[in-house]
């Protein structure tokens, strides 16, 4: 009996917090710099979001880690919505990588988009993604390939796509997009899995060429290139979502309020558009369709990394 009163007031209360929420300035917390894809969404989201929850919503950049400072920090605020974790797919690979927190400590709210990554390599170098393979395939562990970071969305791209295909090659693990590009575009770097704005710019410009997309779907920037999977490699595209999270034991009526807003932010003509032009797909997922995402990735991703040898930077 007093186990289901406790529950009924807590029900109650966390309803009336649900009512009354926001009472305060909102904070979206970006672990990338600003300009980087993920944080110009998240800037975004809290222009509109600041009309849509009639409080101001603003963006605080709280680098390292691959987002997990800024991960952390929000999970040990006060879990009542007021901060919001604005990470991407890195959130099931660095939680992993590194013991400074555990993924339960933060719950999903919504998905906001995916950004495809793309398979580059030197200008003239390989006729085909097929060429390419067959090289490497040639020389195991040879052929050198540029990521962006260990562990990084360009770094899972490249590895789920290498166990796939079955050829091995030498990572190079870059400080960042920029000297991974300089790499390919030089020769020293075999192949790269380049965001797509980035690679489309690069291609457009005839610095290197373009074969496959790493994606669940087509990208419409560059909608000639075929996914990895649509190329005949099962199970080698790597989803690289970004999405919103909160303070674990945040009430679930808040959770649910974020999720509705954000929702109805990303499937409008106006967020949608800009998103696309970012060089990303808009994507909706209902609180549980994300938390599924999320589970599935974890457990994909401890076993990529234990295959693969994958270290923190």
């Amino acid at each position: 009996m007093r186990r289901f009163l406790s529950l009924v007031l807590f029900s109650f209360v966390a309803s009336a917090a649900a009512q009354t929420y926001p009472t305060k300035t909102v904070r979206l917390i970006s672990g990338v710099t600003p300009g980087s894809a993920s944080d110009t969404m998240a800037r975004i989201l809290a222009e509109k979001l600041s009309a849509s929850l009639g409080q101001p919503v603003i963006v605080e950049n709280r680098l390292g880690a691959g987002g997990l400072v800024g991960a952390k920090w929000v999970a040990t605020q006060e879990p009542d919505g007021h901060n919001i974790m604005m990470y991407a797919s890195a959130f099931t690979v660095s939680t992993l990588l590194n013991p400074g927190l555990d993924p339960k400590e933060l719950a999903p709210v919504a998905t906001v988009a995916t950004i495809p990554t793309i398979l580059i390599t030197p200008p003239g170098k390989y006729k085909s993604h097929t060429d390419f393979i067959a090289a490497a395939k040639a020389q195991p562990g040879k052929l050198n390939c540029a990521t962006a970071g260990s562990g990084s969305a360009t770094h899972m791209a490249l590895e789920r796509f290498r166990a796939a295909a079955g050829f091995e090659v030498q990572n190079i693990h870059t400080k960042g997009a920029g000297e991974a590009l300089t790499e390919v575009i030089s020769g020293r770097a075999d192949c790269y899995f380049a965001l797509v704005f980035q690679a489309q710019k690069m291609k457009d410009s005839g610095k290197v060429d373009a074969h496959l997309v790493s994606g669940p779907k087509r990208t419409a920037l560059m909608s000639a290139l075929p996914t990895t999977v649509e190329a005949g490699y099962p199970n080698s595209d790597y989803n690289f979502w970004v999405g919103t999270l909160v303070a674990a034991k945040t009430p679930r009526p808040i959770v649910e309020r974020l999720a509705k807003e954000i929702n109805a932010l990303v499937q409008s003509p106006e967020i949608s558009d800009r998103i696309t032009k970012l060089g990303a797909d808009p994507l909706s997922l209902s609180i549980a369709e994300f938390d599924a995402m999320i589970q599935r990735e974890l457990k994909e991703n401890a076993e990529l990394i234990k295959k693969a040898g994958i270290k923190a930077n």
